[in-house]
């Protein structure tokens, strides 16, 4: 057993959960993994400092959750900023527009500022869409409709999650950039695929 504090949206440390992760139990959550949808959702693409790595999203799952990312990717919110939380065999973590500017490190993950300003406003917490290795899920402050533009993506099984946060994909494409990436990486675009750029 281990125990590990959560940080959500904004960086606090809201609690301290209890997480279990047996390998009988990570490899049976993986099964229980909803496959693919008939109808695959838009694939964001991430340029990174490491390399680039793809996510398919799940509009059928969390509509208005998908929408207000790719709004934002369309609106060139990410480009430029950091990787602000990086925890090992855990989480990578970004969103917060805060973190292009380096003198404000203590603060990045972490409010004022720390989103678009726009939360999205309803939970689309999903029982099928679960927190598996490469999962893409959206960082809140204890309010999951409160969950605006910080994203994450999980670096293993982490059933303790499933309930509390919206996973919105999952990565298709270049995890191992994801697994390499660090604290004060740079994010230096996403777009949709296909899309204009």
């Amino acid at each position: 057993m281990k125990t590990t504090r959560i940080t959500n949206l904004h960086g606090w440390r809201l609690a301290t959960l209890l997480l279990v992760a047996p390998v009988a139990v990570v490899g049976q959550t993986a099964q229980r993994t909803a496959p693919p949808s008939a109808a695959a959702g838009p694939v964001v693409v991430v340029e990174t400092a490491r390399g680039t790595f793809e996510f398919q999203t799940y509009p059928d799952d969390a509509p208005k959750s998908v929408e207000q990312i790719l709004r934002l990717v369309k609106r060139n919110f990410y480009n430029g900023q950091r990787v602000h939380r990086v925890e090992p065999k855990f989480v990578v973590q970004w969103g917060d527009p805060k973190s292009r500017d380096m003198t404000r490190r203590d603060t990045w993950g972490m409010a004022p500022g720390a989103g678009s300003g726009k939360p999205i406003g309803v939970a689309e917490i999903s029982k099928t869409r679960v927190h598996v290795k490469g999962a893409v899920g959206l960082a809140h402050a204890g309010d999951p409709t409160q969950a605006d533009s910080q994203i994450y993506v999980m670096l293993s099984d982490r059933p303790a999650l499933n309930g509390k946060y919206a996973v919105i994909g999952k990565v298709v494409s270049g995890m191992d950039v994801v697994e390499k990436l660090q604290v004060e990486d740079v994010v230096k675009k996403m777009y949709v695929k296909g899309a204009a750029k």
